[in-house]
Order: structure tokens, then C-alpha cells, then sequence
């Protein structure tokens, strides 16, 4: 399958409001327009997930992320240069996303992504992408396609067809910052 034309389906997907299943740098994802609020509302419901559990979102570079969040601390810039692992940031007061992806404490989320697929998927949308784990909510994230839930492949609006066999590395690490610069690690 050519990674172009994958590209180019799963976007036209997410263009109408769909949700993908899709490779991530980690994981395999469940994603869509962090933008479009119905759209995440879709993934909660497939996931049997409380909106008060917020998921992260994928993006590809400094220019989205000044898109969503006005104030950067520059540690995140540091941690980002710095890791050598997937990591995800979780920042503070973000904007230009969907309501129903912002924590109550009013954070987001976010993982700037290297992995192919989603950096030119993310090119194209020119918005950022919902990424949550392709697992119903309080079963074990899947560590490969095999072990997604069917529930969940069926869920879907398109599944993206690369990186079948591939294992999983783990999940990302996760880093909490606010503007204030305090870090905190939520997971390792």
C-alpha cells in the first residue's frame, strides 16, 4: 500500500467528520479533526469513554502548536528537543480545538509526531489530530493491529491499511507543565 494514497483516504475521511484507526509513533490510534467536536464525540462513544477523560492530540511542528496554545513555556521546547522517546505535553489554556478535547482543569495534550503517516496526514489537514488508543475504555491498549477489538475496526469510519505487523513500542511518556513552570511527570 503507498503511504501517499493512504494519506490522501484517510484525510478525505476526516474532511467529512469520520474517525480513522490509524499507526502512530506508539500505539495504534483512534483519531479525527481535533477541530470538529462532533467527530470527537464519536470516538468517546466508540470508546464507552467519559468526555471528562480527555485525549491528546498529534501535530507536526511549532506552528501549530502556537495555533493552539498562545503561551509555550520554553521547557517544552527543551523536552521536546531533549527526548528521545514519544512524548506527550500537557499544557496549559489551549484554544482553536474542540471544547470536548480540553481537560477541566483547561489543559490539552499534546505529541509532536516524526512517524510518516501522521506527519504528512497532519500536513494536509493543516489542523491538529485526535489520537487516543484503539482500545474500549478500561481494557489494555493494543500492542499490535491483531489485537485491536473488533468493536473497534468495525467503530470506525476507515482503517488505515499500513503497519499491520508492526509491534508497538510502549505508550509515550507523559510530561505536565503549566505556564508557571512547574513540571510534572504522569508517566514514565
Amino acid at each position: 500500500m503507498n503511504l501517499n494514497e493512504e494519506v490522501l483516504k484517510a484525510f478525505e475521511i476526516i474532511q467529512q467528520g469520520g474517525i480513522i484507526l490509524y499507526p502512530t509513533d506508539t500505539v495504534w490510534g483512534i483519531g479525527c479533526d481535533a477541530t470538529n467536536p462532533e467527530a470527537v464525540a464519536k470516538i468517546y462513544k466508540l470508546k464507552k469513554r467519559a468526555e471528562t477523560q480527555s485525549m491528546i492530540v498529534l501535530m507536526n511542528g511549532e506552528k501549530m502548536m502556537y495555533n493552539v496554545f498562545k503561551d509555550i513555556p520554553e521547557v517544552a521546547w527543551q523536552i521536546m528537543d531533549l527526548s528521545e522517546n514519544p512524548t506527550t505535553l500537557i499544557l496549559d489554556k489551549p484554544r482553536n480545538v474542540a471544547p470536548n478535547l480540553i481537560a477541566t482543569d483547561n489543559t490539552l495534550g499534546i505529541r509532536i509526531v516524526k512517524e510518516p503517516f501522521c506527519f504528512k496526514l497532519l500536513e494536509r489537514m493543516r489542523k491538529p489530530l485526535v489520537s487516543t488508543s484503539a482500545n474500549i475504555s478500561g481494557q489494555p491498549t493494543p500492542i499490535a493491529f491483531k489485537d485491536i477489538n473488533s468493536e473497534i475496526i468495525k467503530g470506525v469510519d476507515y482503517v488505515v491499511n499500513l503497519h499491520r505487523e508492526k509491534i508497538a513500542g510502549k505508550p509515550s511518556t507523559i510530561i505536565k507543565l503549566t505556564n508557571d513552570a512547574q513540571v510534572k511527570v504522569i508517566r514514565k
